[in-house]
C-alpha cells in the first residue's frame, strides 16, 4: 500500500464513534446514552472528542435546547445510520432469522395511556422481534423542549416545540366520575356549580405540567374538600374508595361498574395525545416500528377511547 494510500484510511473515522454519535443525536444526553450503550459519562464525551479531531471540526454544539447537531454532524449521522443499517442487515443474514429489529428502544410516556396502551402495543410487539429491548418511564408532563433521554416521547396536551417532529396518535376524554357507595352517601351535583359540595380528586396541582389535566383549568368550582396525587393510579383508587367525585380518563374507568358518571352532558375535556420525537429518531427502524404499534393499539381500542 502506497504512503498516501494508508494515510487516507488513517483518516477515516471509527465507525463505533458515528454510531455513538447517532446515539447521542436520537437520545440528546450523554447519561443516557451511557446507559444504553452500557459505558460512562466520560468515554462517551471522549469518543465525540476523537470523532471530532478525526472529522476535523465539532459534530455538536450546544443550545438552549441542549445538544444539537452542527452541520459537519449531521453529515457524520447519516453516514452512521447507513452504517446501522448495513449492520442490521448482516445481523438479519447471519441469524438467519431475517429480523434485523434488535437493540434498545427507550420511550416517556404518561402513566395511565402507559399502561392501558403503550405496555400492550410493546409487548405485542417484543414478541414479534424477540431482540428488541424496552425501557418505558413513566411521566407525566408536557413535551420536551430539551433533549430527554428518550427515543420517543407519548405525551398528553398541546404541543408547542420547534425542534422535534409531532405524530398524533388519538384523543382521549376527562370526565368526573364518582363511585357508587360516595353516590349513595353523598349523592351527586346536579350542575357543575354543585361540584364545589363535594370532595375532588385530581393530580397535584404544583407539581403538574400539563394545566389541562388539573382542576384549576377546569373552571370548575373549589371543592369542599381535595385528594391530589401525581400519579393516575392513585386517584382512580381514591374514588373508588369514595374520596370524593374524580377528574378520571375516560379510557381507564368508563365501563368499570365501580364508577358512575357524573354530569356526563354537562362536563368533559378532550385531549390529544402526540407522539414527539427528533427526526434522527424518527429515521430509527426501532422507532418507526413502536409508532406503528401504537397505531395499530389505539386503531383497535378506538371504542374505549371514545367510550
Amino acid at each position: 500500500m502506497h504512503t498516501d494510500e494508508r494515510h487516507r484510511v488513517a483518516r477515516l473515522p471509527s465507525p463505533d464513534d458515528l454510531l455513538i454519535l447517532l446515539t447521542v443525536a436520537r437520545l440528546g444526553r450523554f447519561n443516557a446514552v451511557a446507559e444504553t450503550l452500557g459505558t460512562t459519562h466520560t468515554t462517551i464525551s471522549r469518543r465525540i472528542l476523537a470523532l471530532d479531531k478525526q472529522l476535523g471540526g465539532r459534530t455538536l454544539e450546544r443550545s438552549p435546547h441542549g445538544w444539537e447537531l452542527t452541520e459537519l454532524g449531521a453529515s457524520a449521522v447519516a453516514a452512521a445510520e447507513r452504517i446501522e443499517e448495513t449492520l442490521g442487515s448482516l445481523a438479519a443474514v447471519t441469524s438467519q432469522d431475517r429480523d434485523a429489529l434488535a437493540g434498545m428502544v427507550r420511550i416517556s410516556t404518561s402513566d395511565g395511556f402507559g399502561a392501558e396502551f403503550v405496555t400492550p402495543a410493546l409487548v405485542r410487539l417484543q414478541q414479534r422481534h424477540p431482540k428488541l429491548n424496552v425501557e418505558m418511564l413513566s411521566a407525566t408532563r408536557k413535551v420536551s423542549q430539551n433533549r430527554s433521554g428518550v427515543d420517543l416521547e407519548v405525551v398528553v396536551g398541546r404541543t408547542d416545540v420547534s425542534n422535534a417532529q409531532t405524530i398524533f396518535l388519538t384523543n382521549y376524554f376527562l370526565r368526573l366520575y364518582a363511585s357508587p357507595a360516595y353516590a349513595a352517601r353523598r349523592g351527586l351535583p346536579e350542575t357543575p356549580d354543585g361540584v364545589g359540595q363535594h370532595g375532588f380528586v385530581s393530580y397535584v396541582e404544583s407539581a403538574l405540567q400539563v394545566a389541562e389535566l388539573g382542576h384549576r383549568s377546569s373552571q370548575l368550582p373549589m371543592p369542599k374538600s381535595s385528594f391530589q396525587a401525581t400519579s393516575i393510579f392513585a386517584q382512580v383508587e381514591a374514588v373508588r374508595r369514595g374520596a370524593g367525585i374524580g377528574l378520571l380518563p375516560n379510557f381507564m374507568v368508563a365501563r368499570n361498574p365501580e364508577f358512575i358518571p357524573v354530569l356526563p352532558d354537562a362536563f368533559q375535556r378532550q385531549l390529544p395525545i402526540w407522539a414527539v420525537a427528533r427526526p434522527e429518531s424518527l429515521r430509527s427502524a426501532r422507532v418507526q416500528a413502536v409508532i406503528a404499534a401504537l397505531q395499530e393499539e389505539v386503531a383497535e381500542r378506538q371504542d374505549l377511547l371514545a367510550a
